[in-house]
């Protein structure tokens, strides 16, 4: 065994930043508010933030291992460059918009190392004020891609599947076996990681998770939601700053749908998307009947969103 391994850290904590700088300095601040159980390496790969982030991470933490990306690469690609820096038995992604609590990445080690038959353990998710967040979701199905965010989600049987894939039937205090955790922080054994490639950069920014999750799960891998492990999540810090979120959200779902349900299910996303298009056409002249220059302006932008939905 060479010294480099011997020195290798238990656990690699990747840190995804991009314009969250008081964020991304409390994140890390939380990491070293504690003696961690564990021994862990830090690595901060900032992608292209214009805010000064990489420079005050540097100066307020010098042993952060920080990247810096010259441009936004995006969730995915961000975070498999950092796990490619990883030389930790378990690899955490960990959101910059997220402190962890006292023992909590911890526990998800123990976890790991205690259950040979899972691939990956999550914690629980709290907002600020300690309330708990409902981010478990079970896969989605094809119904799924009709009824959420739709009008067909709002009646049942459309609003029972998306109350279905939203978990609103799990309280989110009791640890158990889920299809796919919170994404703002998962663990994995990083050779486990490797082997399934890392996040799937084809689903830049949306859905990389999921398909993590799904790979693990086809691969006969469990993951577990822990309960007693808690980080608080400010929610969306990044993606809410994202000018074109919702047209890479409609991107990487119809990839998703087209890697595991086949061209079938490529061309059903499709339609579900233009379903969804004509209902926000429809609600944009509804609610601006008294103002047409504000409809036109509302639907000279959809218009263009979809130009560039459809443009690649």
């Amino acid at each position: 065994m060479s010294a480099t391994e011997t020195n290798a850290p238990v656990l690699s904590v990747v840190v995804l930043s991009w314009n969250t700088q008081p964020l991304t300095l409390a994140c890390l601040t939380a990491l070293y508010a504690e003696i961690p159980k564990h021994t862990r390496e830090i690595i901060v790969v900032d992608n292209g933030s214009e805010d000064g982030s990489a420079d005050a991470i540097e100066k307020q933490f010098p042993e952060v291992r920080v990247l810096r990306n010259q441009d936004n690469r995006l969730y995915a690609e961000g975070n498999n460059q950092g796990a490619a820096m990883a030389r930790g038995q378990f690899i955490v992604t960990l959101n910059s918009d997220t402190e962890v609590r006292e023992g909590a990445l911890d526990q998800l080690v123990d976890y790991l190392r205690e259950h040979d038959d899972y691939g990956a353990v999550a914690p629980r998710l709290s907002d600020p004020d300690g309330s708990v967040q409902h981010a478990c979701q079970r896969f989605p199905t094809l119904m799924t891609a009709l009824c959420f965010d739709s009008w067909f989600g709002s009646f049942w049987p459309g609003s029972h599947l998306v109350n279905r894939y939203n978990m609103r039937d799990f309280d989110h205090l009791t640890s158990r076996d889920v299809d796919q955790p919170p994404g703002a922080v998962c663990m994995l054994r990083t050779k486990e990681w490797r082997e399934l490639g890392g996040f799937d950069e084809q689903l830049a920014l949306f859905y990389n998770d999921v398909d993590l999750c799904k790979r693990l799960g086809q691969q006969k891998r469990k993951i577990r939601y822990l309960a007693e492990a808690e980080v608080m999540h400010h929610r969306g810090a990044s993606t809410r700053n994202f000018a074109k979120m919702l047209v890479i959200w409609h991107k990487n779902r119809l990839a998703y749908y087209r890697k595991h349900y086949g061209v079938f299910g490529g061309m059903w996303v499709r339609m579900c998307v233009r379903l969804r298009i004509w209902e926000e056409w429809w609600r944009i002249g509804r609610r601006n009947k008294k103002d047409p220059g504000r409809k036109k302006v509302e639907r000279d932008h959809l218009r263009a969103s979809q130009r560039e939905l459809w443009s690649s």
